[in-house]
């Protein structure tokens, strides 16, 4: 018996129905977890063992309160003199330094280093002083253009975006995995060249050698789109996924590119470090405004993201060897 044509009508439309309820799900669970992933951390901002040091004649009295008034706000190290202090704030050791005198405490920050921490420490130092504010100098100022760090900020996201942009153009439009690793290679060059004299130029939120910076910027670059663009050539369209879910949903809100891994989340402050947007905000803070002080450690990072990406390209050539392989040895039979 044939089946009617009602009947056979919604067959065709259940599974249609299933599939656009699947999807309105995973699109529901997906916009969930990415307001979690951006706003979880900037609502929980707040200070975990932020490095700061003491120096003065009192310091020990005063590392003590710190430590009895905020405990585990301050990894708190205690230095012999003002000189001393100012050298940490310098070498990206400390945030901040509190200067404890007879007449009172003076905080000295690095701006620099996070406009929302030396806010952070300035208020600290007020409430330490008990009665008129207590005198605060910038040690390592952020640029006039962007005193308080906004556009800094504001350079991580479009840097994510455009890298896993380009990735996508380059999966999709090169098909040679070897000729998709060189454009990639090229655009992380010019893209870095770019965007270094756009922030240092028009936009004045950068300071330091350009060369440097750009430099900084074409790793970080690299460093995403290559390990995108080396994923989807690795394994797949999928890679695109992995790869932009990964930096985006993680690396960027982790980076603490608007404030410092200090103050997020532990152990996420920590593992946004470990990716390359955590790892570019941190050596383009050393490079452009602490003259290198303190690059060892992301540039390390940066430059193993973007061998991985080099290297994930490579196994994407293998594996195309091996798809052709068979066409390839039917070529003499067929001649």
């Amino acid at each position: 018996m044939q089946p009617s044509p009602a009947s056979q009508s919604r067959a065709v439309r259940a599974p249609r129905a299933q599939r656009a309820i699947g999807v309105a799900v995973a699109a529901a669970l997906l916009q969930l977890l990415m307001i979690v992933a951006f706003a979880w951390p900037a609502a929980r901002v707040a200070p975990r063992d932020l490095p700061i040091v003491v120096a003065g004649p009192q310091a020990g009295a005063v590392a003590e309160r710190l430590a009895h008034e905020r405990p585990g706000a301050f990894e708190v190290a205690v230095r012999p003199d003002e000189a001393a202090a100012r050298a940490d704030l310098a070498d990206r050791e400390a945030y901040g330094a509190v200067v404890a005198t007879p007449s009172g405490p003076r905080m000295l920050i690095s701006s620099a280093a996070s406009p929302v921490v030396g806010q952070m420490l300035t208020q600290v130092a007020q409430e330490m002083a008990g009665g008129p504010a207590a005198p605060v100098q910038d040690v390592v100022a952020a640029p006039t253009g962007d005193p308080r760090g906004s556009g800094f900020g504001a350079l991580a996201l479009p840097l994510i975006m455009s890298g896993l942009a380009a990735a996508v153009l380059f999966t999709f439009a090169v098909p040679s995995p070897a000729w998709r690793a060189s454009g990639v290679v090229l655009f992380a060059v010019l893209g870095g060249f770019g965007v270094a004299a756009l922030a240092q130029g028009w936009l004045d939120i950068l300071t330091g050698s350009y060369l440097g910076v750009a430099g900084v910027m074409s790793l970080a670059i690299l460093a995403v789109s290559g390990t995108v663009a080396g994923l989807a050539a690795a394994i797949g369209r999928a890679g695109i996924a992995v790869g932009g879910l990964t930096f985006l949903l993680l690396g960027n809100p982790l980076s603490g590119a608007t404030a410092a891994p200090e103050l997020l989340p532990q152990p996420w402050g920590d593992l946004g470090q470990l990716l390359p947007p955590g790892a570019a905000v941190s050596l383009l803070r050393s490079v452009a405004f602490f003259d290198g002080a303190g690059l060892a450690g992301p540039m390390a990072v940066l430059a193993a993201w973007a061998a991985a990406g080099l290297l994930l390209f490579g196994v994407g050539g293998l594996r195309g060897r091996v798809k052709e392989a068979p066409v390839e040895e039917r070529e003499p039979a067929l001649a």
